[in-house]
């Protein structure tokens, strides 16, 4: 690569009590400021932990494929409850009338929201509105209608239920809001909740268990800690070039390659390293739709 300011992805454990803007701010001040890209792929809110994946450098090209990773979230409800915001840092009114369920009425209202189903956004989020944040809009005190979307759930399972606290294991795709999710579940068993507490295990193969500690940031550290750009591929074919491909596509070139895949894969050289992502041109050949390799 031409490109020899720090590039990768750092698996940060993000705590409470910060945003994850907070994060990148924070990483690109050690990586000598403005000069160096830093972006995340996926939120975390203030309230939520964990997992918050930082891309540095070249790895900011491909935070979209990080984003499209399955997600898991170990999240906590309150049972009984409703909020504005829909988790805890919203005004918290208590229903004094509430359905309380049982745990086996708990267990089975969970099956129908795995696989493909439709939610509908909380109205504090950042989806946009007439070009408006719908949370900025709702602050104002302006009503605030989001369509439902289609969202993935992988897996739901009920680790732990002593009312009114439910806490769910959830595997599922992007654009998905957790705090909707526990708000539509118990909306199923005709009470209410909020979201207590989130913390984000796992995307892709970025782990809590691995993850970093801001308390430890320092230049050196970061810099020993960056994942290569690859790890944003893991989900694509990859493809390893020879090295008449590896140089066509340096110079931009169009390259043969014979696959099975029909849209894109990960280009790699000999040692793993990624190269480019590919797409398919009309005529069949292959093209750099993202290229880490360009010649100097």
């Amino acid at each position: 690569m031409s490109d020899k300011s720090p590039s990768g992805f750092l698996n940060v454990n993000k705590p409470a009590g910060v945003t994850s803007r907070d994060i990148v701010n924070q990483v690109q001040r050690l990586f000598g400021g403005r000069r160096t890209k830093v972006g995340h792929a996926g939120t975390l809110d203030p309230l939520a932990t964990g997992v918050l994946v930082v891309a540095v450098g070249q790895a900011t090209r491909l935070v979209e494929y990080v984003q499209q990773m399955r997600k898991t979230y170990v999240a906590k409800f309150l049972l009984g409850r409703h909020s504005d915001t829909e988790d805890i840092e919203g005004t918290v009114v208590e229903q004094s009338d509430a359905t309380v369920p049982s745990e086996a009425e708990l267990r089975y209202s969970l099956p129908p929201f795995v696989g493909q189903i439709l939610q509908r956004p909380p109205v504090y989020s950042a989806l946009k509105v007439n070009g408006q944040r719908a949370y900025a809009l709702a602050r104002k005190g302006e009503s605030v209608q989001l369509d439902a979307r289609p969202i993935q759930i992988y897996s739901l399972e009920l680790e732990r239920f002593q009312y009114p606290e439910m806490q769910l294991r959830i595997e599922c795709g992007s654009g998905t809001y957790v705090r909707s999710l526990g708000r539509d579940i118990a909306e199923s068993l005709r009470t209410s909740a909020i979201m207590s507490e989130l913390v984000r295990t796992q995307i892709g193969a970025f782990h809590q268990s691995n993850s970093l500690d801001p308390l430890l940031f320092s230049p050196g550290y970061l810099q020993s800690h960056l994942q290569p750009l690859v790890m944003a591929t893991n989900e694509l074919t990859q493809i390893p070039l020879d090295s008449h491909q590896q140089h066509e596509i340096q110079f931009g070139r169009s390259i043969s390659v014979q696959t099975h895949v029909q849209d894109e894969f990960a280009a790699l050289d000999a040692n793993g390293h990624l190269l480019a992502i590919m797409d398919r041109s009309q005529s069949g050949h292959w093209r750099p739709k993202k290229n880490f390799c360009v010649a100097d």
